[in-house]
């Protein structure tokens, strides 16, 4: 299309399609067709008939974006964020459109608002539920409508510096006669011109200058600051918090442009922790150089002299002759005068300083500034370090504090104090120095206070910990290093804890994981690096000067008074005072230990649940020099196992330390694991009187109870006596007796006893308690005095059953062959019935008998009957009596197989022996 065929009806008619709102809910389809047509007719008429003249183009480009405006909105409106996106790059096509170049500003203004608009746009559609993410949000677009208004700025302060002289052209080319334009984007001055012929060069010229010099007059910082505040405010809800800070950074610097230094300053130290943190040094640099520019501006001391300190430290980037400005502009200020002004300064703000300045030094207000520099990196380094991790009290302690300058300047300081959790050593340590102020720059040998630039300088402290103060930590709560003096301004550095600022943990991270082989020093210097910070100590007792020993025979033996015997010896050179002794079970094990230990100091106590696991504090008095105690202790352990005892031993006394004599308390500990066992292990049964194991008893009837006692002790165990104490439901045959009394068991040595018992008849079929076994027993020593103790065995229940008919015999011990051997049966009716009883007897090979061989017979209710045989043996050995069988025809289930139980069945027979050797057997 050609320039000729152009006119602004042509633009009219594009421009309806401009105006489709009144369509927007009726055919979509037809709207996105003409805002399409629209925009590639436009984007065909641009980019050749114009550039023969580049006067019209910023008419043109307005038109452009009202279309392209219109475009994002329905796509937008549609929720298709990438087709909006897409539209939107037009204005990559329309950069370099810029049209008159001295009107160039209004280009920058022009992409400041499509971008700015663009954002508006993506930020009401996520309120309308678009989804937006940390790679596409519109704070993008808002940083870029702020980076093209700083353009703008840039472009009005070089195009619109126009001398005072030149005045606002009259009449107002930019107004109109109706008041509107009669198209949009067209210029004021070209109302009524349907042609692209501009024959008044004049007007034009006016034009231009009117809005050159409208723009003068438009602040541009704050157009700036409200677009880099929404964008800050969109990356902080989508969590982009390094382009935030970088954002924030921009912002302070445009306070400071616009002199709102106050609103600057809190932006700017908002930014720098983090900068700080990450290890951003030429970044922190140039924010510490504009925040320094605020203050001075603004005569704000503390915030002046903190960036001055920090602008002369390891971590700015700054030149060495621009730190040298920086240092001497802080002297001048501790020496209460005016510094110098900060270059690029605005001129009139630095005369309104100066003023602020001079009445700062005029008022004789707080000179006394202490500034934290755990939060920041001061141009002083300080590092404490206690020489031992603990220190015993009659030991001075010892620590060091390093100091290390970076300022191009040496620099003396006035006063270094260190400050403690127990502020009663505060007065120890302070090394102060008086000086000229003409001297505070000046490096001098004799000065101990002076620290020169790159070297390290160590101050060592030592005092005397209180007694009070054993077992306690002493820490280091701050470290002051005071700079400047009383009659002009004081600066207070203070270090909380052993030193260390904002950069120390990074460094320190960055030396240990460095291979970098350290240069040699001499011998008085130290490599800064290599040194660590220890703020703490802690104060222990005096090295005891006693002997402790523990004697004793393990292991201990269950419920024995096991005897420990503590032995202390003195080795001081003065008298140990108020001697104490705390022993028994060691605190901190199981629960169940303590309940079942106990210990006392007198072997003869019955030793209950009620004494204690632990003694403690027992009075022992004084010891002389080489002077030699012994205590014993016994302990009872009730159950087996392995236990820690606790044997520790405190005195006082003088001692004397720096020249000052103190009142030590000392003390020794000794500990020692006892295993205890069981000292015997024993063995009860029930056997009949024929020694058969018996599961049961009948009443009435008599059986034996047997114990083992089974030695398990590595030592000799003397057993003093045994004891059987019987329940109500038993009793003896014959007179209970001890028959262990007195005896020795060696390790694995057994003694057993045996009682004939009776247990009457009883309804609980359950079982019958029989009693208990008390066995009296003691350590075989030598000592008489070894404690007897008495262990209680409870004896187990038995199972009592009642039978209708007991048969026993009386018969010799042995026979002979060919001798007659008398048997007396004797069968006894234990119920109250009369009972008809048939008795047989089984002949063996072995016997010849006579007798009744079988007999029926009637006994009554509690009495008993008598059946004599003689037995006659034949042969020798142990051999097989006949057979008594005993049928009772009331009790079809009393068999001969239970009455076996009762009589024996067999016998030892003798062989027939010759006359001598019965005469010598006889004589002997």
């Amino acid at each position: 299309m050609s320039l000729t065929l152009i006119s602004y009806n042509n633009l009219s008619l594009v421009y309806y399609f401009l105006h489709p709102f009144d369509l927007l809910n009726k055919d979509l389809l037809n709207i996105h067709h003409g805002l399409r047509l629209s925009f590639l007719l436009l984007f065909s008429m641009l980019f050749e008939p114009f550039e023969k003249d580049v006067k019209l183009v910023w008419d043109f480009v307005s038109v452009i974006f009202g279309c392209g405006l219109v475009c994002c909105v329905f796509w937008f409106f549609l929720k298709l964020i990438l087709s909006s996106l897409t539209q939107l790059k037009h204005i990559d096509l329309c950069k370099k459109k810029i049209g008159s170049a001295e009107l160039a500003f209004e280009h920058a203004a022009w992409m400041s608002k499509q971008f700015q608009a663009f954002g508006d746009l993506f930020d009401e559609a996520i309120k309308l539920g678009l989804t937006a993410i940390q790679t596409q949000n519109p704070g993008f677009y808002y940083q870029q409508a702020a980076y093209y208004a700083q353009e703008r700025k840039q472009l009005a302060s070089m195009l619109c510096n126009h001398d005072s002289s030149v005045v606002y052209p009259n009449p107002d080319p930019l107004e109109t006669q109706t008041g509107v334009l009669d198209f949009y984007g067209q210029r004021p001055w070209r109302q009524g011109i349907l042609s692209f012929d501009l024959s008044d060069p004049e007007k034009e010229k006016l034009g231009i200058l009117a809005l050159q010099l409208k723009e003068k007059n438009v602040l541009h910082s704050e157009l700036i600051i409200a677009l880099l505040s929404n964008a800050v405010a969109q990356f902080k809800k989508y969590k982009c918090p390094r382009m935030k800070s970088h954002l924030m950074v921009q912002m302070g610097e445009e306070y400071y442009y616009a002199k709102d230094y106050t609103k600057a300053l809190k932006l700017l130290d908002y930014v720098m922790c983090e900068y700080r943190s990450e290890g951003w040094w030429t970044l922190l640099t140039s924010i510490l150089t504009t925040a320094l520019k605020c203050s001075y501006l603004m005569a704000q001391l503390k915030d002046y002299i903190t960036y001055s300190l920090e602008l002369l430290g390891r971590a700015s980037t700054l030149k060495e002759d621009q730190k040298s400005r920086i240092e001497k502009n802080l002297i001048k200020v501790l020496m209460n005068e005016s510094p110098d002004p900060e270059p690029d300064c605005d001129a009139t703000a630095v005369k309104a300083s100066q003023k602020l300045w001079a009445d700062r030094v005029s008022l004789a207000g707080s000179n006394v500034f202490t500034i934290e520099v755990q939060d920041f990196i001061p141009f002083v380094q300080c590092k404490a370090k206690f020489l031992a991790p603990s220190f015993h009290v009659d030991v001075p302690v010892q620590f060091d504090v390093y100091l290390r300058a970076d300022c191009p300047h040496p620099i003396r300081f006035s006063k270094l104090c260190i400050s403690f959790n127990n502020q009663d050593y505060n007065q120890y340590c302070v090394v102060e120095e008086a000086y000229q102020k003409s001297d505070i720059l000046e490096q001098s040998s004799q000065g101990t206070m002076c620290l020169v630039p790159g070297k390290t300088r160590k101050f060592t402290f030592k005092f005397v910990a209180k007694t009070e103060d054993v077992g306690k930590k002493i820490e280091i709560t701050s470290v002051d290093l005071i700079l400047g003096s009383e009659s002009g301004r004081c600066v207070i550095l203070n270090w909380r804890g052993g030193g260390g600022d904002a950069a120390s943990s990074q460094e320190a991270l960055q030396a240990a994981r460095s291979f970098r082989r350290r240069p040699k020093l001499p011998d008085n210097e130290v490599h800064w690096d290599s040194l660590t910070i220890q703020a703490s100590t802690m104060i222990i007792s005096r090295v005891p000067n006693i002997s402790v020993q523990l004697r004793h025979e393990p292991p201990a033996l269950t419920n024995e008074m096991y005897c420990l015997i503590v032995t202390v010896q003195s080795h001081e050179e003065t008298v140990a005072k108020d001697v104490k002794l705390t022993a028994g079970l060691k605190p901190g094990q199981d629960a169940n230990l303590t309940q079942k230990t106990q210990v006392t100091l007198r072997g003869t106590d019955a030793c209950d649940e009620s004494f204690p696991a632990l003694l403690p504090d027992i009075p022992v008095g004084d010891l002389q020099p080489g002077e030699k105690l012994e205590k014993p202790i016994y302990i009872r352990c009730g159950t087996v196992g392995a236990r820690m005892f606790l044997v520790y031993v405190s005195y006082l006394i003088n001692t004397v330390v720096e020249g000052k004599e103190i009142l030590c308390k000392c003390h020794r500990d000794e500990t020692v694991t006892i295993e205890t066992v069981f000292p015997f292990d024993v063995a009860v049964k029930f056997v009949s009187t024929k020694l058969e194991h018996l599961d049961r008893v009948f009443a009435d009837i008599p059986f034996l109870l047997m114990t083992d006692i089974l030695s398990a002790s590595p030592w000799p165990l003397t057993i003093v006596t045994s004891q059987l104490q019987l329940s109500p439901s038993m009793t003896p045959v014959d007179q209970l007796e001890s028959y262990v009394e007195n005896v020795v068991l060696q390790t694995g040595e057994s003694a057993s006893e045996c009682f004939c018992l009776r247990c009457p008849p009883v309804t609980n079929a359950t079982g019958v308690a029989t009693g208990c076994y008390i066995i009296s027993w003691k350590r075989s020593s030598p000592v008489e005095s070894v404690p007897v103790v008495s262990t209680v065995i409870t004896l187990p229940h038995v199972i009592v059953e009642s039978i209708p008919l007991h048969v026993n015999a009386d018969l010799p011990s042995f026979g002979r062959v060919r001798e007659s051997l008398p048997v007396r049966y004797h069968l006894q009716n234990k119920t109250n019935l009369v009972q008809d009883v048939e008795v047989s007897v089984e002949p063996s090979d072995a016997f010849m008998f006579s007798g009744l061989k079988q007999i029926r017979l009637r006994i009554l209710p509690g009495t008993q009957q008598e059946m004599l045989y003689n037995f006659y043996p034949l042969m020798a050995g142990y051999q097989q009596l006949p057979s008594l069988h005993v049928n009772l025809l009331r009790f079809p289930n009393f068999t001969n197989q239970l009455l076996r139980r009762f009589i024996p069945t067999h016998i030892f027979v003798k062989p027939q022996g010759r006359q001598a050797d019965d005469n010598s057997i006889a004589a002997a």
